[in-house]
């Protein structure tokens, strides 16, 4: 039941139940103090009492001298009204007692105690009549005390009433403190509660929030930005994937469509299902790249490490794509030795693409180089080649998905859908590098720095 109370309430009942308490416990100690003091001003006046009855009881051995002092010691005590006094024997037998009708009081509890009889409270005080005598009578003083305990009495109801009127006020208090209070989270749940895929521009006046709230209002505004980001690269990327998959759609349905516009041969029928086949592949692959990525934005791709000597496997991506190069006269070179822990299927992948990109974006009679460096914190890699340079506007974009450069870098076919850059960055940011493309005087250069 407690746990559906609102934070307002639980604060408010949290005021009122520390206001309660520290009034409790300011009331009981002033208690406390009064009464000592009481007793502290009774003991002294006591104490002052003390040497003029044991004055008037001087030499007082047994109950025929106490009648002889009898008048001496009652003027003493007209003197003070509030004070009474006993007098026992050595075993205890009552001599004299000045308070009518008698209370009883224990002759072996001397010192300082309180009694009460029929409603009047007595500090009684019992001491030895001559405290330099063994055997002497026990003598009691009995002073009235009543207007004390009224007044204590007093005071714990006004103790009482203090703490259940301070805690109703500070409970009505605290609830409006913590409603004007927790207004800035109203506002957040209001923001919270209007936040669309239409409106994820909305964002928390942190500047006006109390510092408490200020980091959090501004970690709510990054992620309202970053939910925005994902929401319009979401829409471009599904954009993207209607626009790059229509074209082979559109490709396979009119190639079928003309097949079938009339009898053909076995001949015919297999080229034109030769040539679905070829577009189908594109889309697979397509799909495949776009599945690799989704994997790498949700930070699933975990790059198995073992130790790689990168001088051999760019030797055997260079034989492989030599052939190629010779056909566009394009000459292939490799500097450097570099080793690096990674996924050698992953960083192939990745060089791969990049010199698939240069070949392809490489003039006749140019060249396409890798330099491998490699120093005590970092293996920095460097593919080249010679071209038209791209210009500074593109640059930033070149890792984005589905994005071809301009004309001067078209994709020289179809089959490339844009997503080798992007794929290529997934991979070398899964091992924890870093990718960056430079482009001027005709020469671009991908430099890729990863950790040793």
């Amino acid at each position: 039941m407690f746990g559906r109370i609102s934070l307002g309430s639980r604060l408010a009942l949290l005021f009122a139940a520390c206001t309660a308490v520290v009034s409790l416990t300011a009331g009981v100690l002033f208690n406390q103090a009064s009464e000592s003091h009481f007793m502290e001003l009774d003991q002294q006046l006591l104490d002052s009492k003390l040497p003029t009855v044991r004055d008037a009881l001087k030499d007082v051995t047994s109950a025929e001298q106490l009648n002889q002092r009898r008048p001496t010691l009652m003027r003493e005590l007209a003197h003070s009204p509030d004070l009474a006094l006993q007098l026992r024997s050595p075993d205890g037998a009552l001599w004299f007692d000045s308070l009518s009708p008698s209370i009883p009081t224990p002759a072996a509890h001397e010192g300082l105690h309180t009694l009460t009889d029929n409603g009047t409270a007595y500090r009684a005080y019992t001491v030895p009549l001559q405290p330099d005598q063994p055997g002497t009578p026990q003598l009691t003083l009995l002073l009235d005390i009543t207007h004390h305990q009224h007044f204590l009495e007093r005071m714990q109801h006004l103790i009482w009433l203090t703490v259940g009127l301070s805690a109703l006020a500070t409970a009505v208090l605290g609830a409006w403190a913590a409603r004007s209070g927790l207004r800035p989270l109203r506002r957040m749940s209001e923001v919270a509660a209007s936040v669309s895929a239409s409106s994820l521009t909305t964002r928390l006046p942190h500047a006006e929030m109390p510092s408490e709230l200020a980091e959090l209002s501004q970690a709510f505004n990054a992620m309202l930005g970053r939910l925005d980001d994902a929401f319009q690269r979401l829409s471009a990327f599904s954009a993207d994937i209607a626009h790059e998959l229509r074209t082979p759609l559109s490709n396979l349905l009119t190639h079928t469509q003309v097949t079938l516009t009339r009898p053909r041969d076995v001949a015919e029928y297999r080229e034109a299902l030769l040539g679905n086949l070829e577009e189908l592949q594109g889309m697979a692959q397509m799909v495949n790249d776009m599945l690799f990525l989704a994997k790498a934005e949700h930070g699933l791709l975990n790059p198995n490490r073992e130790r790689l000597a990168l001088g051999e496997d760019v030797d055997a991506l260079l034989e492989f794509f030599l052939p190629v190069a010779e056909d566009a006269h394009v000459a292939l070179s490799r500097e450097g030795e570099a080793v690096v822990e990674g996924d050698r299927h992953m960083l192939r992948r990745a060089l791969s693409n990049l010199l698939d990109n240069a070949l392809r974006f490489t003039p006749v009679q140019g060249r396409v180089s890798v330099k491998l460096e490699s120093s005590v914190q970092r293996v920095r890699i460097g593919i080249e080649n010679t071209g038209p340079t791209i210009p500074a506007e593109v640059l930033p974009r070149l890792f984005d998905r589905f994005y071809r450069a301009d004309p001067a870098r078209h994709e020289g076919s179809s089959e490339h859908a844009g997503l080798g850059l992007a794929i290529t960055q997934s991979i070398i940011k899964a091992h924890g590098g870093t990718i960056r493309c430079e482009s001027q005087e005709g020469v671009t250069r991908f430099l890729i720095e990863l950790p040793v």
